[in-house]
């Protein structure tokens, strides 16, 4: 599980965040708080979250450990709702 001091140093603004099937399914906004990875807001203009613990590798895109359908069917609205 990637840390959140590590994190801070390598998830990025405008990175794209793709899911297990290396589909990309969203793209970083910014980190928030020591755990959860705000993401840039949709078509409908709504923000989402997911929670650091799914990522599992960091290079040009941030990685995470499920399909796009279930991380999208999973991610939250609001940065005090845990995943």
């Amino acid at each position: 599980m990637l840390d959140s001091i590590t994190a801070q140093g390598l998830i990025k603004p405008h990175m794209p965040v793709v899911c297990s099937e290396n589909g990309q399914f969203a793209t970083v906004d910014h980190l928030e708080g020591t755990d959860l990875i705000k993401l840039t807001k949709d078509e409908n203009g709504q923000h989402h979250y997911i929670p650091l613990a799914w990522v599992t590798s960091v290079d040009d895109k941030v990685h995470v450990d499920r399909p796009g359908k279930r991380a999208m069917a999973e991610w939250t609205t609001t940065p005090t709702a845990k995943a």
